[in-house]
Formats: C-alpha cells, structure tokens, sequence
C-alpha cells in the first residue's frame, strides 16, 4: 500500500551496496516479510543505525544500530 498519493509498491532485493565518495554502506536485508536497511560508515558519528519497515513498507521502527555491523564473508566485489 503506498503512502504517499500517486505512490508504486515497489521490492527490494537483499543487497549491499557500498558509496565510495560517502564511505556509508547500505545494507538491505528481508526476514519474515519485513525489510531492514543498515546504514553503516564511518562518517556516522553517533553510530550506525537501522530502520525497519513493516509488510505495508512504512517505517516500523529506527534508530542506532545494537551491535556492530557485519560483513558477510561470501560478499564479493562486483
């Protein structure tokens, strides 16, 4: 359901994808139907953070990421 007028539903594959000239990397992961995007870097002061959406897509939750981000050892340079 989108929420903004004219809006698409639109998916989200799980993926990593790294901005070099920002240094952050957005992560984007599925568990149970609800989509969570990671946001990491160094350029994060405050820490890293993590929102998550709800099966509609809208914001469930966000805030500083518990724990440390995670690297998964099958990622590979594209």
């Amino acid at each position: 359901m989108p929420i903004k007028p004219n809006g698409h539903i639109c998916s989200i594959r799980e993926q990593i994808v790294e901005d070099p000239a920002t240094g952050l990397i957005l992560q984007f992961e599925c568990e149970n139907g609800r989509t969570r995007l990671l946001i990491a870097g160094a350029a994060l002061a405050l820490g890293n953070r993590e929102i998550i959406f709800d099966a509609d897509g809208r914001e469930a939750a966000a805030g500083t990421l518990v724990g440390e981000f995670r690297r998964p050892s099958w990622l590979r340079g594209v």
